[in-house]
């Protein structure tokens, strides 16, 4: 458990290569006051790669604790990656070797969201579950236009397709959000492995336990009895008061 000031945050993750796919090409972080969750972009060379490219450099960045140069300082090395992954493609004569990102920062009592494609960022507040990312996707702009339901996106012939992503483009415009921490504030990263399997209302349910290792091994489990048709990682993070405002079961950032 690491102390932010005024929040202790804890955390757990779980990865599953699912039950079709023979690489798990996800990859995910769980640092003091970082964490993410990367999707190599399926049917593209070396997606594994990808991920765990930007995994990877995160996982070395000293982060400074003004929550505005994190997020620059974070920006900045997944902007160093997308170019390595176009070299990388140059390289290798493919089209493209990509990954989604999304990442959570925490300094203090605010947080800040940084992510690309359609991997996924939601809140547990008050028993009420919220999307704070939106997907950077064919399905969401057409969903989004009203032109097809939330349902019916899950079912769409290219609802993988994603729109934007690290390493597709040379210019990578990494969307942003930040908000104010609450006490017993769940968050959840995850691919779209989880979220394509498993509903709202479920993963509501999961996250209200408020222990993230049962949550993040749940949500897993959940998926996979559901179809397993793609690699699945969560993250589940814990905000809680540092002065003990909120009791909780310990939690710890393993994988399973």
């Amino acid at each position: 458990m690491e102390n932010t000031a005024e929040f202790q945050w804890e955390s757990a993750a779980h990865t599953d290569v699912g039950l079709a796919r023979a690489r798990n090409e996800d990859a995910w972080l769980a640092t003091p006051g970082l964490w993410v969750v990367a999707d190599g972009m399926g049917g593209h060379a070396l997606g594994d790669f990808a991920s765990h490219s930007i995994v990877e450099a995160l996982s070395t960045l000293s982060l400074p604790g003004d929550l505005d140069q994190a997020i620059d300082d974070t920006r900045a090395a997944i902007l160093g990656v997308n170019q390595l992954l176009m070299d990388e493609a140059r390289q290798a004569r493919v089209r493209v070797i990509g990954s989604t990102v999304v990442a959570l920062l925490a300094r203090g009592h605010q947080c800040a969201c940084l992510w690309a494609g359609d991997s996924r960022l939601y809140l547990l507040r008050a028993n009420h579950l919220q999307q704070l990312t939106r997907d950077h996707s064919h399905v969401e702009q057409l969903r989004a236009r009203g032109l097809i339901t939330a349902e019916e996106a899950k079912h769409h012939p290219a609802h993988n397709a994603i729109t934007r992503a690290v390493g597709a483009a040379a210019t990578l415009d990494l969307e942003t959000l930040t908000l104010d921490v609450r006490d017993g504030d769940m968050f959840l990263l995850c691919s779209d492995g989880l979220y394509n399997d498993v509903d709202d209302t479920d993963i509501a349910s999961v996250l209200a336990s408020g222990d993230c290792r049962h949550a993040a091994d749940e949500l897993v489990r959940l998926a996979l009895a559901h179809g397993g048709q793609d690699n699945v990682t969560v993250v589940v993070i814990r905000a809680s008061e540092a002065d003990g405002g909120s009791e909780s079961p310990s939690s710890s950032d393993t994988t399973g």
